[in-house]
């Protein structure tokens, strides 16, 4: 399901402009079934490596990303939508229907040829920001296995500035548990979990830098009644997802290098030509210039 809905995205990302590629991509999303969204939601998570770094399909997978985490909320029970021109705002903000909090929620992709990441790969604090003072709670949604395993400054960011971390594991876990909210049931308690944490006395770390997920974990086992143990083997269970999406990209690298060394020299000039977009560059240049009442010289 997940491939189809990659070539749907691409097919998108030849059409129009950006803001009808995304209305085109909110409602092809609108018209799956509950089992395609859990399935997308258990992969949207990895960036894939036929998607070029920087380039429009990028940033329509982005949003894609977005506009799955919305539909997320809303099967959570929540009225939940993306934002289409983000500006100075969060990318998604829901509303809980029967209790009457909000939150603004953050989404993140990355691919799994990233190993470097740090504080601004995340954006915390301003994901803190955004919430402002119209929404209760700030939710950062990011690969479970991607985030630092041990010291970090996103844990102590997300304790001072009262921001959830969440993964799409954990988005997944619960839409497979079937969760949605009603007026007895309320999933507040997860959103709230950094100020649990900050006020949790028997919650022992020897810095705030070090990562709390584990105690995350322990919040959403509760909630959903299971054992802490049985919550870590559906946990571990995603990482066969990963494994095997690993697989797909190495795949498509070694039979992109394989096609690369049979180039001719004049198709490898071009690929190069073609790869550091210069002539791109050149092109908006002088476009600009012409904007301004000058002439290329």
């Amino acid at each position: 399901m997940f491939n189809a809905f990659l070539d749907k995205l691409f097919e998108i990302s030849k059409t129009g402009k950006f803001l009808d590629q995304t209305q085109k991509l909110s409602e092809y999303v609108d018209s799956l079934d509950n089992t395609a969204i859990k399935n997308i939601v258990k992969n949207i998570g990895t960036i894939p490596e036929n998607i070029k770094a920087s380039s429009s399909e990028e940033k329509l997978f982005s949003k894609a990303s977005d506009i799955i985490l919305a539909k997320s909320f809303r099967l959570l029970g929540m009225d939940s939508r993306a934002i289409s021109e983000r500006g100075d705002s969060a990318d998604v903000v829901a509303k809980s229907f029967y209790h009457g909090y909000s939150l603004v929620a953050d989404a993140k992709c990355f691919r799994l040829s990233r190993t470097a990441k740090n504080q601004k790969d995340f954006k915390v604090a301003a994901l803190s920001d955004w919430r402002g003072a119209d929404h209760e709670h700030a939710v950062l949604v990011s690969p479970y296995f991607q985030y630092p395993k041990e010291e970090s400054q996103i844990y102590k960011t997300a304790l001072d500035k009262d921001v959830c971390l969440l993964s799409w594991e954990h988005i997944s876990i619960l839409l497979e548990q079937n969760k949605k909210e009603n007026e007895n049931f309320s999933l507040e308690s997860i959103w709230q979990s950094s100020t649990r944490i900050s006020r949790d006395s028997t919650f022992a770390y020897k810095n705030a830098k070090n990562c709390f997920l584990p105690k995350v974990n322990e919040f959403i086992a509760a909630k959903l009644n299971i054992d802490l143990p049985e919550f870590y083997k559906i946990l571990d269970s995603y990482k066969y997802v990963i494994i095997n999406r690993a697989h797909d990209e190495i795949k498509y690298c070694v039979e992109k290098l394989d096609n690369i060394r049979n180039y001719t020299k004049d198709q490898a000039i071009n690929e190069l030509i073609k790869e550091t977009k210069l002539e791109e560059k050149i092109s908006v240049i002088t476009d600009y210039i012409s904007s301004l009442g000058e002439k290329d010289e």
